[in-house]
């Protein structure tokens, strides 16, 4: 009787472990399906600092891309994001190609570009103006799509510029905007 007893103890505290681990895992999902948040990432592992001169934003070959370390992570990310519950979302990308392809191998939905995601790395003046548009258009998807998950996978300098955070490549960060788009608060996601 006793080991019985025992034996239903345990399995109702692996139950309740199990619960609780399954209401943090969607925390997330949940945040990003109330209207109010948005999910910012940096693009994955692209070896190098910055993109070499001369560069064109219509032609990958002459950028800084992806290596196979961030190809893997970004596949990574996108099977973490499944298990915190996000299978779809719409997917919004800086139009350099190390943010598009990392988007696209999160495999949550069609990768659109959108230019206020695009880097001033090159001209920091752009900073404030860039930032400007990232909000308006934060507010303008967040109103249009008030229950769909949003990720917008983009670059350190915007991140730091929008919330004032420095992330690593293939971090996230969870932003919750008010209804001009502009942020309230966040919580860093490391790159899993």
């Amino acid at each position: 009787m006793k080991r019985r007893l025992s034996f239903f103890l345990a399995l109702c505290a692996l139950l309740f472990a199990q619960s609780k681990l399954a209401v943090a895992q969607s925390e997330l999902a949940n945040k990003l399906q109330d209207g109010t948040h948005v999910l910012l990432m940096r693009h994955a592992d692209a070896p190098g600092y910055g993109d070499p001169k001369n560069y064109q934003i219509s032609q990958c070959s002459t950028q800084r891309n992806l290596g196979e370390l961030g190809r893997k992570q970004s596949k990574t990310i996108g099977d973490w994001l499944s298990k915190q519950g996000i299978q779809q979302a719409k997917v919004y990308s800086s139009p350099w190609c190390r943010c598009v392809d990392t988007a696209t191998l999160l495999n949550k939905g069609e990768v659109k570009k959108e230019l206020a995601l695009g880097s001033f790395f090159d001209d920091m003046s752009q900073a404030k103006k860039q930032t400007e548009e990232l909000t308006k258009f934060i507010a303008v998807e967040r109103k249009q799509s008030p229950n769909v998950p949003i990720i917008m996978v983009t670059h350190h300098v915007n991140i730091q510029s929008y919330v004032g955070e420095v992330v690593n490549s293939g971090d996230m960060v969870l932003v919750k905007v008010d209804s001009a788009g502009k942020p309230l608060s966040f919580k860093l996601y490391p790159s899993p």
